[in-house]
């Protein structure tokens, strides 16, 4: 949770982007955060495009390399939102890797283990917005059950331990699912308190994932945040959470 509470002190994502070129020692740590961040939606994009490992790390470490060198330090947030802005680059960076691989393959050398995915160009660049669309839902899903874990060590509530045996037995009832979190958890829980408990942990996981896209939008505005949702289909994880937000204005 330390790098966590350096971010907080970062605006948004593209703050990191605008302060990439500047003091190299003192935004070092916020900007593997945001390679920590993203890196693995940036690696399932290339890896579904690439269908092949090490060409999904060779981008992910082109792109890596291009951030902390401070490239990207002219990108204009007015343009759009930091995940598109994030596709586009690796989007460019996957062409260039497999313009890459037909030439050494006209020359003999490509590795013969590598997959043959269809030629990439930048007219089916819209084609491929789904695709990472999935990778970035699926990295800021998986970045949030992460936090949810962290934050049961941390404070000794089993939030996590609770909403995942709650995904993991979606037609248990509510004294099914106190038999079996008793089990798990080493200690009577009646149906009630399970109850109880699930609204809070769904009530903390609909936290953090507001907070992940939020801090991926140029204003972070609560809109701004309900559009990006929408667009994402993770609304139905965060509508409460908004509500509960706009109450507090």
């Amino acid at each position: 949770m330390e790098d966590d509470a350096h971010l907080s002190q970062i605006q948004t994502m593209w703050s990191v982007v605008a302060l990439a070129h500047a003091d190299v020692t003192a935004m070092r740590s916020a900007q593997q955060i945001m390679l920590d961040r993203y890196g693995g939606a940036v690696r399932r994009y290339a890896l579904a495009c690439l269908r092949d490992e090490d060409a999904a790390d060779e981008v992910f470490q082109e792109f890596a390399l291009k951030f902390v060198r401070g490239d990207f330090h002219g990108a204009d947030p007015g343009k759009g939102r930091f995940r598109a802005f994030v596709k586009t680059v690796v989007y460019r960076l996957i062409v260039d890797h497999q313009r890459r691989k037909k030439k050494l393959g006209r020359e003999g050398h490509i590795h013969s283990n590598l997959a043959e995915p269809g030629e990439l160009d930048s007219a089916d660049e819209g084609a491929t917005d789904l695709t990472f669309q999935e990778s970035w839902r699926d990295e800021l899903l998986a970045r949030c059950w992460g936090k949810l874990a962290d934050y049961e060590c941390t404070s000794g509530k089993p939030y996590h331990t609770v909403l995942r045996y709650r995904v993991q037995h979606p037609e248990d009832r509510s004294n099914d699912l106190a038999e079996g979190l008793s089990k798990k958890l080493g200690k009577p829980i009646n149906a009630g308190a399970v109850r109880v408990m699930l609204h809070r942990s769904r009530e903390a996981f609909a936290d953090l994932l507001l907070d992940e896209v939020s801090n991926s939008l140029a204003d972070g505005s609560l809109d701004a945040a309900e559009q990006e949702l929408i667009e994402l289909d993770l609304l139905s994880y965060c509508k409460p959470a908004l509500e509960r937000r706009r109450g507090k204005k």
